[in-house]
């Protein structure tokens, strides 16, 4: 059984650090990178739930959230294979 690895940060999509991150985790199963689209920084663990939840999907294992880290990660844990 493969083992799904779901990457995410507050600094972006695109941060430098979370690529690495995703290298690193490569070799060791299915990795799913969820991600604010923009740099989040200090709002990690913030939620807004008046907004609705926008994902993007960059490709078939990037996905950008319109806000913090948290709101990223709620559909991909709750889906149990990644965003929807």
């Amino acid at each position: 059984m493969t083992k799904r690895i779901l990457v995410t940060n507050d600094d972006g999509i695109h941060a430098e650090g979370i690529q690495r991150l995703e290298e690193a985790m490569l070799p060791l199963g299915e990795v799913t990178v969820v991600a604010p689209e923009r740099e989040m920084s200090a709002t990690s663990q913030s939620l807004s739930l008046n907004s609705p939840l926008r994902v993007h999907r960059v490709d078939a294992r990037h996905f950008a959230v319109a806000g913090p880290a948290a709101r990223a990660t709620v559909p991909a844990i709750e889906s149990g294979t990644g965003p929807i």
